[in-house]
């Protein structure tokens, strides 16, 4: 089922650790083609500590064979080889943060894991990069495509173009 992960990063190399994250997802067990990667955002930090720097932003699209819950766990662990620690503030300054925004028509809200995301239908940094890859998605729960979700954003966030390929 056509499932999609978030990834951003404000620390270090942002750009080749979107690159590392994309390609350790690319290579976990029950991904298949096609894989779909948006164009990449920078972003201002939202919610984060004073002074932290912008963001990279991107969503990338996968087929995936496999259950959720293991998905998770294996997002989590491309995130500690990178340099994430798992014990950390919320909302702070990060080198790589893989959030798992769907997986087909799933629902799920068991405190580990919320499918579809929680948050993304109110996140310009997600659905910019998500309405570039999945214009007319209707995520689960939602009655609108992702494309009208962000322009029904009234939020000033800003999310500038940084890289279409990558």
């Amino acid at each position: 089922m056509r499932t999609a992960v978030a990834l951003g990063s404000n620390l270090g190399d942002r750009l080749a650790n979107l690159r590392s994250a994309r390609q350790g997802i690319v290579g976990l067990a029950g991904v298949r083609a096609p894989v779909v990667s948006s164009p990449i955002y920078e972003t201002d930090p939202v919610d984060c500590e004073t002074g932290a720097a912008k963001f990279l932003n991107a969503v990338v699209e996968f087929e995936y064979e496999g259950d959720s819950v293991n998905l998770l766990e294996e997002l989590i662990r491309i995130e500690e080889s990178l340099g994430r620690e798992r014990v950390h503030a919320r909302n702070i300054s990060r080198k790589i943060d893989i959030d798992l925004l769907y997986s087909g028509r799933i629902k799920i809200d068991n405190g580990e894991l919320q499918l579809p995301h929680r948050r993304m239908h109110v996140r310009r940094f997600v659905l910019q990069p998500l309405t570039d890859i999945q214009p007319d998605l209707v995520l689960p729960d939602q009655t609108q495509a992702v494309r009208e979700l962000l322009a029904r954003l009234s939020d000033s966030g800003k999310v500038v173009r940084f890289q279409d390929q990558w």
